[in-house]
């Protein structure tokens, strides 16, 4: 073993707009770093962040910042609850909505600065299926499919699976069920994606859990708190650490796969020095 680090990267999306994507990045982030985790979350809503404003931070920098070329990945990290490093996006700036792929790369290269003190990097997509969104999902090593008991949330995660596969050739997904009355409505509306995804797309989707409904997530976002923080003991916290035990266990990312990844150059030298990674 030659110890070059490699770090997890999970991109949470879903399509959908209003489906908890930021709640559950958020207080997952928090409970893979009580697992004794370095966390870090990375706002990838560019233009609109929302969450240093959900966790009460003021930022001093933010990612405008950072592509602006006026700082380091360093100086716009804030160290958020837990422990966790947050990167918080920049917000009512209409350039950051508009990256060319260029500057896409460079900020996707830009945390390689970082790569050796991250053991997890879980990034909060915007909503919709836009470029930055492609563009993250497609760094990350897993995508983790947020769903709730919506019509449109499932035909929007089919949509965001079906363009991933179909142009850029991705065809594994998690998915999470996100404020379900019980753990067979979460299970229930993994079966609906699936029957769709079966049909007409050759993917593999992997169901990770449900987060149950629970008012005191309304409680947390009010008091500017993450639920796993501000209501420890609730149902909803308590499904977030059950499902931050699965993730910690899921594999770390195998060889390059040949486009722009987060972390990429600790990858390649673990492969030049014949260590592949475990």
């Amino acid at each position: 073993m030659d110890g070059v680090h490699t770090a997890q990267v999970i991109a949470v999306t879903g399509g959908k707009g209003g489906v908890g994507k930021t709640t559950v990045a958020v207080n997952l982030s928090l409970a893979l770093a009580e697992l004794g985790r370095r966390v870090v979350l990375l706002d990838g809503n560019l233009g609109l962040a929302n969450i240093d404003a959900l966790l009460g931070l003021a930022p001093q920098y933010t990612l405008a910042d950072l592509i602006e070329g006026r700082c380091e990945l360093s100086d716009v990290l804030v160290r958020g609850p837990g422990g966790v490093q947050i990167v918080p996006a920049a917000s009512g700036i209409r350039s950051m909505v508009h990256l060319s792929p260029a500057q896409h790369a460079g900020l996707i290269q830009a945390f390689s600065e970082i790569g050796d003190s991250v053991d997890v990097l879980v990034i909060d997509t915007a909503a919709g299926i836009g470029a930055s969104v492609v563009s993250f999902v497609r760094a990350a090593q897993e995508v983790l499919l947020v769903v709730c008991d919506e019509p449109t949330s499932i035909t929007d995660a089919y949509a965001l699976i079906k363009l991933l596969n179909r142009d850029y050739g991705m065809n594994h997904f998690r998915v999470l069920a996100n404020m379900a009355q019980s753990p067979q409505e979460g299970r229930n509306l993994f079966a609906k994606l699936t029957k769709v995804t079966e049909r007409f797309l050759d993917v593999t989707l992997q169901y990770v859990g449900a987060v149950p409904y629970d008012e005191n997530v309304r409680k947390a976002v009010q008091n500017q708190r993450a639920i796993y923080e501000n209501f420890p003991r609730s149902k909803s916290a308590q499904a977030f650490q059950a499902i931050a035990l699965k993730v910690d266990a899921w594999p770390l990312p195998g060889d390059p796969r040949g486009h722009v990844e987060f972390f990429l150059e600790q990858r390649i030298k673990k492969v030049r020095e014949g260590d592949s990674p475990r």
